[in-house]
């Protein structure tokens, strides 16, 4: 299904013709876009068995790499899936990849790590015998301007994000088909995203990103009882704590999201995102981004600043 004109997701990044000759780590080599490929056999490709990180590099620094280290080291040790490398080698890793590609600033790296090769096709992890499988994509890579002037536009959908007990939200996992699903459903509604709500019915998190509201000064944002432990929505969360502006991790329902000042996703691609409509009623009276989230905005930046200062 093919994006009509007036449709973006908070994916949307700037076209750059240097992306068609990119080189990509694959399992400890380096090699042309065009020759990186995996076996068919492949756990990640067969089943979804595999975890994965998105980061972004910043004159020459990986933004909150401990942070995104924890939550894929965890996810990993969770599903006894063994990366077969420590942090510094996949630091190693990611830099040798930036330098093969002389990559230093607007950069979006994808770290995807599977289960391996299977001996057969078959679902039991114990047909992945050869070790896990190790692929590092990074593009040249900086959101469309048009994100913040317009806004995204969210369309509640059917599809939730589910009990921990079916496919906990934290895993950062391959298997994705419940947001590709949200998406469809979204983009079939006439929006660019789809808003999902949690297995109780409230306001949980957007198919591809964090969600937050402002009312009346106030953040709000999903109890994190049933989304992703997003780096970037942990960050704002510090930031606002840090800078005086009430914050809660609540339950709040679609009433409440409809009446708000403002609304904005987070991401570790966009950032902070504004949105501009959800379910066809407009949020807040302003375009792009409303005063609470350009503070946020500002809050963020100068945090990225400081933390390749520190770096």
């Amino acid at each position: 299904m093919n994006k009509d004109d007036s449709q973006q997701s908070t994916h949307d990044a700037e076209e750059d013709e240097r992306n068609q000759d990119i080189l990509i780590y694959v399992n400890g080599d380096v090699v042309p876009r065009s020759e990186a490929k995996v076996s068919v056999y492949d756990s990640g490709f067969m089943l979804g068995d595999g975890m994965w990180e998105g980061m972004r590099l910043y004159n020459g620094t990986w933004a909150f790499f401990d942070e995104h280290m924890d939550r894929l080291f965890n996810s990993c040790k969770a599903v006894s899936l063994d990366i077969g490398m420590d942090r510094q080698g996949v630091h190693d890793a990611l830099t040798k990849t930036a330098k093969a590609n002389n990559m230093t600033n607007d950069v979006h790296c994808r770290l995807m790590v599977t289960r391996g090769e299977k001996a057969k096709p078959f679902q039991h992890p114990a047909l992945s015998r050869t070790g896990p499988t190790v692929v590092i994509i990074m593009e040249h890579s900086k959101p469309k301007a048009s994100l913040h002037a317009k806004g995204i536009r969210l369309a509640t959908v059917p599809q939730v994000r589910g009990l921990p007990m079916s496919q906990d939200a934290k895993f950062n996992s391959h298997s994705k088909l419940n947001c590709v699903i949200a998406c469809l459903q979204a983009e079939q509604a006439g929006a660019d995203e789809g808003l999902m709500l949690d297995p109780n019915g409230f306001v949980n998190t957007t198919n591809a990103c964090n969600f937050f509201i402002v009312r009346k000064g106030e953040v709000w944002t999903s109890s994190g009882d049933y989304c992703m432990n997003g780096v970037t929505r942990q960050k704002v969360i510090d930031l606002c704590r840090d800078n005086d502006i009430p914050v809660f991790e609540k339950n709040y329902s679609l009433y409440q999201t409809y009446g708000a000042d403002e609304a904005f996703l987070t991401g570790t691609f966009g950032a902070q995102t504004p949105v501009a409509e959800i379910d066809g009623k407009s949020i807040g009276e302003h375009t792009g981004a409303g005063p609470v989230t350009t503070h946020i905005q500002t809050l963020y930046k100068q945090l990225i600043a400081d933390h390749i200062k520190q770096s």
